[in-house]
C-alpha cells in the first residue's frame, strides 16, 4: 500500500498524564485544566488529559500536540507540577477517584477489580473513517493492535514488575476478566450490521449487571450509551465519525505522535488497497493489507503486553505490517530489571521522565517520514 499519495485523512490523539508535585508526588491537576484548551480531568485525581482536534495532515497534528503540552507545562512550571508519561505510577499510590454516576456505575459493573484501571493512563487515537470502507479500517486496526508494543512505558503495578505493558495486562487481563466482552480485543467483523449487533448485546449485558445491582434506568441511560459503554480497545465510533485505537500507554509525546501518524497513514485511506485476512504472518505490500487470522493477532498482542519491543515475534510482525520499529524508544524497557520499587523510587522516576517529556517538548522539530 501506498501512503506516499494517500489523500489526508483526519486523525486526533488524546493522551493522559499522571500529574505530581515538585517531589514526584501524586497531586490534582488543579488550574492545569485551564492552561490549554484541549486540556480535561479524567475519572481520578492525578491524571490530566490532553485532546487535539480532528487534524488533516502529520505536521499539523504534531505541531498542536506539542503546543497544547507546551502551554500546559508552563503553567505547571508556575504551579511547580509536572506531567509524567508512564503507563502507571509505578509505586502503590491511592489513586481516588472523582465522584461520578458513570465511576459509580463501573465500580457496580466491574467490581474491585475496577481498581486496576484507576492506576491506568493511556492514548487515544482517532483515524477519521472512510465511507465504505470503515469495515476495513476497523479490521485493520485490530490487526495493527500489537503496535502497543511501541510505546509500552511502565513494567510495574504497586511496585512490582509485571509485564512490559502493565497498564494493558490491568486493564485487559484483571480489570475485564469478569467481564472480558467488555474490555477485551474483540474479533473482525464482517459488516457494520455485525458491529452493532455487538454494541448491542454489549450494552444489554451491561444494563443487566447495572439494574440487577440497583443502579436505575434512567441513570443508567443519562451516563452510558451503545458506545460507551464497552471499552474494547478498537472501536467504530459513529458519534465521532472516526476508527478509535484505545491500546497504547501514554509515552512521551515525540514517540506517540509517531505512532498516532504512522496508524493514520496505514488505515486513513484505503481507496486502492485490497485487505485480506489470510494466514498468521501479516503483511502489508504497496497493494494489500494481509491481516492474519485473529487468534494469530491475540497471539502477537499477548506476546507485546508481557515482552513488548523485547519479543523477535512481535518485532518482526510489526515490521511486515509496516512500522519502523527501531524508530521507537519504549520507556518500559529502560526500566526493566529494577526488581520492586519503593515509594520513594517511584517518586524519583516520575520526576526524571517528567524532565524527559519537558526536554522531548522543548526539542520538537517537524516531524520527518516514519
Amino acid at each position: 500500500m501506498s501512503v506516499d499519495h494517500a489523500e489526508p485523512r483526519r486523525r486526533s490523539i488524546e493522551v493522559e498524564y499522571w500529574v505530581t508535585d515538585d517531589e514526584g508526588r501524586l497531586t490534582d491537576p488543579g488550574e492545569l485544566v485551564a492552561a490549554s484548551p484541549g486540556a480535561e480531568r479524567e475519572f481520578v485525581e492525578p491524571v490530566l488529559e490532553i485532546k487535539t482536534t480532528p487534524c488533516e495532515t502529520a505536521t499539523e497534528l504534531r505541531a498542536e500536540l506539542f503546543d497544547r503540552i507546551g502551554t500546559v507545562l508552563e503553567r505547571a512550571d508556575e504551579l511547580e507540577k509536572k506531567l509524567v508519561p508512564l503507563g502507571t505510577p509505578v509505586a502503590a499510590d491511592e489513586i481516588r477517584e472523582l465522584p461520578s454516576d458513570r465511576t459509580r456505575i463501573q465500580n457496580t459493573v466491574v467490581g474491585e477489580d475496577f481498581e486496576y484501571v484507576r492506576h491506568c493512563a493511556g492514548t487515544h487515537v482517532h483515524v477519521e473513517q472512510q465511507p465504505g470502507r470503515e469495515i476495513d479500517q476497523l479490521n485493520a486496526l485490530v490487526a495493527l493492535d500489537p503496535a502497543l508494543a511501541l510505546v509500552n512505558s511502565s513494567p510495574y503495578y504497586r511496585g512490582h514488575p509485571m509485564a512490559a505493558g502493565a497498564r494493558s495486562k490491568c486493564y485487559r487481563w484483571l480489570a475485564y476478566d469478569d467481564v472480558p466482552h467488555q474490555g477485551w480485543l474483540w474479533r473482525y467483523v464482517s459488516d457494520r450490521g455485525e458491529w452493532t449487533r455487538r454494541l448491542e448485546r454489549r450494552y444489554e449485558e451491561f444494563v443487566t449487571v447495572a439494574t440487577d445491582a440497583g443502579v436505575s434506568r434512567r441513570t443508567l441511560e443519562s451516563n452510558f450509551d451503545l458506545e460507551s459503554a464497552v471499552w474494547t480497545p478498537v472501536q467504530l465510533r459513529s458519534s465521532f465519525s472516526t476508527v478509535e485505537w484505545r491500546s497504547p500507554d501514554t509515552a512521551l509525546p515525540s514517540q506517540i505522535v509517531r505512532l498516532a501518524n504512522r496508524l493514520a497513514d496505514l488505515v486513513g485511506d484505503l481507496e486502492d488497497t485490497d485487505v485480506r485476512i489470510d494466514g498468521r504472518d501479516g503483511r502489508v505490500t504497496s497493494e494489500t493489507i494481509t491481516l492474519p487470522e485473529f487468534d494469530a493477532v491475540l497471539e502477537y498482542v499477548h506476546a507485546a503486553i508481557r515482552d513488548g519491543l523485547e519479543s523477535d515475534a512481535v518485532r518482526s510482525y510489526l515490521e511486515r505490517m509496516g512500522f519502523d520499529v527501531d524508530a521507537y524508544e519504549p520507556i518500559t524497557h529502560e526500566l526493566a530489571g529494577r526488581g520492586r520499587i519503593d515509594p520513594a523510587e517511584a517518586r524519583g522516576i516520575r520526576l526524571e521522565y517528567a524532565e524527559r517529556l519537558e526536554r522531548d517538548v522543548r526539542r520538537a522539530k517537524p516531524m520527518h517520514s516514519d
